[in-house]
C-alpha cells in the first residue's frame, strides 16, 4: 500500500537513472479507468513540466517514481479537464461518504500496485479520512516515510473504499468530461442526502441538484430547509426547475413558489404543464396559515357504494404515492364528503364489502379557511392521520396528512 502524500514531491528517475524532476502531480482518466493512476506530472526547475503515462513507470516506492523510458520519451504537460487531479481535486477536499451518508474531508489517497511485465500501474483503493492520513499530511516532506509510516500504525484508522466515494464537482461541464454521475447518491433516502447536502457550498448544492433525476431532486428539495431550497431552485435552469416541480406534490411546490419572487414564480408556472400549474396556483390563492395552504391536492377518493375489491383494482391502476396513500376519501351519490376508510382497514375486510361499512367515525372535516391552529387542534382531538379538507358545498378538495402538520410545527 502506498499514500499520495508519499507519492507527491517524490523524485523521478527515467531508464538511465537519470534525475528528471518531481511528481507536482498525478491524474486519474475516468473514462479509461475510474481508478488507475493515468499520469504523472513531473517538473524541475525552469524546465516545462513532462508529463509520465502509467505504462512509462516501472516502479514507485515512496518517495521515488522510476520509469522505463528516457526523459526525451516524455511529452510536454498540456492541461487537460478530463483527468481528476489527485492533489487538486482529493486531497483536502469534501466528499459524499455514500456508505456511511455523510460529508467527509480526504486526509490522504491510499494506492495499491499491479504490476505487469514492463511497468506498474497505482490503482486507488480507498480514501483516508481519519488521524493516520491526516498525520501524513502533516509529516509530509519533514520526517521520514519508514517513521511516519510507524507512527500511522497507532492510530485509529479510518477508510472509504473508493466506489463508496461520490465526488462533488459543481461545475456541468466538468463533471461530464470527468464522467461524475450522481446514481449513488439516488439510492440514498432523501431525508439523509438533503442532510448532507446543507454541509456543502451553494455551488456544490447546486451542482448535485442539477446532475440527479427530477423525481429524486423534488424529494430532496422537499427535505432541505425552505431557505436552501429557494436558493436553489432561485439559480437553476427554468425548464430544469419546472421539471423538478412538476416531480413535487402541489402542496410542497406551492409553499416552494411561495417563497420566491413572484416574476421567478409566474415564470416557472409557465413552464410547467397547464394541469399541474392550475393546482399549484389555486393552492397559492390560499393563505399559507390556512387550511388550504396546507393542503394537497392528490388524494384518493371514491364512492362509499363502491366494493371493497373495485377499489383495490382501480388503486393499482393508478400513480399514486405509495408512502403517502393512507387513507381513502369517500364521497356519497351527491359528491358529498361522506367519511375516510384507512387503507389497512379496507386491506382486512372481505372483497364485496361496500366502503360505507369501513368508514371510521367521527366524520371530520374542516374549511380551506380555516387556521391552522384549528388543524392542529383536530388532529390532536380525534388523534387523525389525515384530515380532508372540504368547500362551500361540502365536496373533498385536499386532505392535510400528518406530516404536513409536523413540518409545519417543526418550522414554527
Amino acid at each position: 500500500m502506498l499514500f499520495a502524500t508519499e507519492i507527491v514531491g517524490a523524485s523521478a528517475y527515467d531508464s538511465q537513472a537519470h534525475f528528471v524532476g518531481r511528481v507536482r502531480e498525478f491524474f486519474v482518466e475516468p473514462a479509461e479507468q475510474p481508478n488507475r493512476i493515468s499520469h504523472f506530472l513531473i517538473s524541475r526547475g525552469r524546465f516545462q513540466p513532462l508529463v509520465a503515462r502509467y505504462d512509462q513507470v516501472s516502479k514507485v516506492a515512496p518517495g521515488r517514481i522510476d520509469l522505463n523510458v528516457s526523459e526525451r520519451a516524455l511529452e510536454a504537460y498540456k492541461p487537460n479537464e478530463a483527468w481528476l487531479a489527485v492533489q487538486k481535486d482529493l486531497l483536502d477536499q469534501q466528499i459524499i461518504d455514500t456508505e456511511g451518508r455523510k460529508v467527509v474531508r480526504v486526509n490522504d489517497v491510499d494506492l495499491t500496485e499491479m504490476r505487469t511485465n514492463e511497468h506498474v500501474e497505482l490503482r486507488i483503493a480507498q480514501v483516508d479520512v481519519g488521524l493516520p492520513g491526516a498525520m501524513r499530511r502533516l509529516l509530509q516532506g519533514i520526517a521520514p516515510s519508514a517513521l511516519v509510516r510507524r507512527l500511522q500504525g497507532k492510530l485509529p484508522q479510518r477508510s472509504i473504499r473508493w466506489e463508496f466515494v461520490n465526488l462533488i464537482e459543481p461545475d456541468p461541464l466538468r463533471r461530464v468530461k470527468l464522467r461524475i454521475t450522481h446514481e449513488k447518491l439516488e439510492d440514498l433516502h432523501p431525508a439523509d442526502l438533503a442532510e448532507m447536502m446543507e454541509e456543502l457550498s451553494a455551488a456544490e448544492r447546486q451542482g448535485i441538484i442539477a446532475s440527479l433525476d427530477e423525481e429524486t431532486a423534488a424529494k430532496v428539495l422537499a427535505e432541505l430547509d425552505e431557505r436552501l431550497t429557494t436558493q436553489i431552485v432561485e439559480t437553476l435552469d427554468p425548464e430544469k426547475a419546472a421539471d423538478i416541480l412538476e416531480e413535487m406534490a402541489p402542496d410542497a411546490a406551492a409553499d416552494l413558489l411561495a417563497d420566491l419572487p413572484k416574476e421567478t414564480s409566474e415564470e416557472l408556472l409557465e413552464e410547467m404543464p397547464n394541469l399541474e400549474a392550475e393546482e399549484v396556483r389555486e393552492l397559492l390563492s390560499y393563505d399559507s396559515s390556512t387550511a388550504g395552504g396546507m393542503m394537497n391536492t392528490e388524494f384518493a377518493y371514491v364512492s362509499e357504494a363502491s366494493p371493497r375489491e373495485e377499489v383495490l383494482a382501480w388503486l393499482r391502476k393508478q400513480d399514486f404515492n405509495l408512502e403517502q396513500l393512507d387513507t381513502i376519501v369517500l364521497v356519497d351519490a351527491h359528491a358529498q364528503f361522506s367519511g375516510t376508510v384507512p387503507v389497512a382497514r379496507m386491506l382486512l375486510a372481505a372483497p364485496e364489502q361496500l366502503m360505507s361499512d369501513l368508514k371510521t367515525e367521527p366524520l371530520v372535516s374542516i374549511t380551506p379557511d380555516a387556521s391552522e391552529k384549528d388543524v392542529f387542534e383536530l388532529f390532536d382531538k380525534y388523534n387523525l392521520r389525515m384530515l380532508t379538507v372540504i368547500d362551500e358545498e361540502k365536496r373533498p378538495i385536499g386532505t392535510v396528512t400528518v406530516d404536513d402538520v409536523v413540518s409545519r410545527l417543526v418550522n414554527a
